[in-house]
């Protein structure tokens, strides 16, 4: 058994069917294409890649470029939605490997939860009680295993007020499940567009920017920050500690290897 999982997390990449589609002005297949340059090494070593959430801008035929640019990355790529894609439609344009849509991944010693935190036509996330209760069985099942938990919408305050208003809901019926379990070493989130990396009863709280735009930290209304896009590694060790980083893509790359609305 690996003593080491090496995941590789992407978020946010608000990806159109159209080529030139831009978000904030971001061109954002250029940008992930960038990210997926930069990270090209990490890709090799992973074990994962982990989607949380937005993978398209309201437009289902952006699964169609999600498969193109990660279709054969030569790793199992598994996603959550965010609250601007489509759940159904993402189920049925990822079926196919490497792409696992939800669902929980057991790899070395270490199980990953994947969680659907969308509530749709609204920007902010809530747990139903099947989700919940999904978790629950996960981690009631997960023996030995340390337990990595992945969603969309942030539970935990981001002290920004706008962001703030579009978390998720119900942080506290998700705490009530997970602090039942002293096998959940650690939660990571998409949506708030920027780094986050705290502790919450010994459990580390990691959010990631967004493989485009970002926003700016600490803002109490929507903007924009000139911080560049982002990826973030996840290095899941043997006896439950978390090493991790956040990688920024300073440059843009011209070409990509072969990898065979307002609000968040």
């Amino acid at each position: 058994m690996k003593s080491t999982i090496r995941l590789l997390q992407l978020s946010d990449p608000h990806l159109y069917g159209n080529v030139r589609g831009t978000l904030r002005g971001v061109v954002t297949r250029s940008s992930l294409q960038s990210v997926l340059h930069h990270a090209h090494g990490r890709i090799a070593a992973a074990d994962a890649i982990l989607l949380t959430g937005d993978l398209v801008n309201d437009d289902p035929s952006g699964y169609a470029t999600v498969r193109e640019l990660l279709g054969s990355a030569g790793r199992p790529v598994w996603c959550l939605p965010g609250n601007h894609d489509d759940a159904v439609v993402m189920r049925r344009e990822l079926a196919a490997a490497p792409f696992h849509v939800g669902g929980f991944h057991d790899i070395g010693d270490w199980r990953v939860v994947l969680l659907d935190s969308c509530v749709p036509g609204e920007a902010h996330g809530h747990l139903g009680d099947a989700e919940l209760a999904r978790l629950e069985s996960a981690l009631a099942g997960a023996g030995e295993r340390h337990v990595l938990v992945a969603l969309h919408h942030h539970p935990v305050p981001m002290g920004s007020r706008w962001i703030d208003s579009v978390a998720l809901r119900n942080p506290q019926a998700l705490f009530a499940v997970t602090e039942r379990y002293a096998c959940v070493r650690a939660m990571v989130w998409g949506h708030v567009h920027q780094q986050h990396d705290s502790l919450r009863a010994a459990v580390r709280m990691l959010g990631t920017p967004s493989t485009c735009a970002q926003f700016l930290p600490h803002s109490e209304r929507f903007a924009i920050d000139t911080a560049p896009p982002a990826y973030r590694s996840l290095e899941l060790r043997a006896d439950g500690n978390i090493d991790t980083a956040v990688m920024q893509v300073e440059s843009p790359a011209a070409a990509l290897p072969d990898l065979r609305r307002a609000g968040a």
